[in-house]
């Protein structure tokens, strides 16, 4: 059987690839899971209550409105405004399955073959992995000081053909909220160059700020060149209820709902319920997982601020921890190693780089204060005789 050349030359998802490796263990200690970038923990009681009657309603099983459920786009639209300070209106917000879709479905729309992107590395790898699905040549744009990504330098690798430019904040995998700023250079850049910026705002609410997000959508005519993309599963852990949400002009919401139809219909109807339910009566609930997750993220630089195992943090933000080990082997080589004998299990950096730059992705907020207390020892565990000399 022979598959499409674009296709074969794809990873496999690399979640999937270190999760592979934990029935291979032998040691009987329990597991540290840092792998996953999603909520482990139940949703709010009225989120979950909403979840169980919606279960016993006729509709439910039927097909939503395709653009997502009207009072779901009307309270998400109401969210937004809170957020940024700026009116949306229903018809700005399209509901998907899931942020992941979101982007698909925006990109397909945007570009297709012989088109290409600019993504910031280091890059979500389903967005490098769905361009390439697509036949959109992609560009990675090496970031500046502490991981944040410098407009002039962009500008020097858009192309006749280039259509979107898409960045990430919180970042995913590094943590790095973009100053807003730097969001609006982006965004001047690509208003005056006639490309789309595609802001992916999944980790909105886990910024390290409190001031609005960025001020794009000042702009009367932000809808002409920019995207925004969002999460419910992060928000209100309901990451397997598949839902999230496409911010845009009314044509961009016009050409995505084309793609969505080839592809899911509309988000399940379950999902959008729980979301709903989430932004009208969880939203308290919601502030105080921020707070926790914060926290967290505190304990974890605590725990491994002095280097245990050789490893060093770069960054932290959001629902990650973007660190640098120091073996002197290959990452995914370490990968194998941390689960199999030292019981960690993460992500190996090279599924968000072009290249192996000695880096792994920890999501610290699937842990405990507990686990991250523990995390210093396993990591001390590692070989030091085969280090990288400093």
């Amino acid at each position: 059987m022979e598959f499409a050349a674009r296709v074969e030359s794809l990873i496999h998802s690399p979640i999937g690839a270190a999760h592979a490796l934990v029935p291979q263990r032998t040691n009987e200690r329990p597991l540290l899971d840092l792998s996953q970038a999603a909520p482990s923990f139940p949703p709010a009681d009225v989120v979950a209550e909403r979840i169980a009657s919606a279960a016993l309603e006729p509709d439910t099983g039927r097909y939503a409105p395709q653009p997502g459920l009207p009072q779901l786009r009307e309270a998400f639209a109401h969210d937004l405004e809170q957020s940024y300070g700026t009116p949306f209106g229903a018809g700005n917000v399209l509901i998907t399955a899931g942020c992941n879709q979101a982007f698909c479905i925006a990109a397909s729309a945007l570009a297709g073959p012989g088109d290409h992107a600019i993504l910031v590395s280091p890059h979500y790898f389903n967005h490098d992995m769905w361009l390439r699905v697509e036949g959109v040549e992609v560009s990675h744009l090496m970031p500046s000081h502490a991981l944040v990504p410098d407009a002039e330098a962009a500008e020097a690798l858009v192309r006749s053909n280039t259509r979107l430019i898409v960045l990430v904040t919180p970042g995913n995998p590094s943590g790095v909220t973009l100053p807003p700023a730097v969001i609006e250079a982006f965004g001047e850049l690509c208003r005056r160059r006639g490309i789309v910026l595609v802001v992916d705002e999944t980790y909105r609410m886990f910024r390290d700020h409190e001031h609005a997000p960025h001020g794009l959508f000042a702009d009367p005519d932000w809808g002409d060149h920019v995207v925004s993309l969002h999460s419910f599963s992060k928000d209100f852990a309901i990451p397997g209820y598949r839902v999230g949400a496409l911010v845009g002009g009314p044509a961009m919401v016009t050409e995505a709902l084309k793609v969505l139809d080839c592809v899911a219909i509309s988000a399940p109807r379950i999902g959008q319920e729980a979301a709903l339910a989430g932004l009208r009566h969880a939203t308290g609930w919601r502030d105080e997982q921020v707070s926790r997750i914060r926290d967290l993220e505190r304990h974890f630089r605590d725990a491994l601020a002095g280097g245990p195992g050789g490893i060093e943090i770069v960054s932290t933000g959001a629902y990650f921890g973007w660190v640098r080990h120091s073996v002197d082997a290959p990452t995914d080589e370490v990968v194998h190693r941390l689960v199999l004998d030292h019981d960690v299990l993460v992500i190996p950096g090279t599924a968000f780089t072009t290249g192996d730059e000695a880096m792994l992705r920890m999501s610290f907020a699937n842990l405990t204060e507990s686990e991250i207390a523990e995390l210093p020892h396993r990591l001390a565990e590692l070989d030091r005789s085969d280090a990288r000399p400093a």
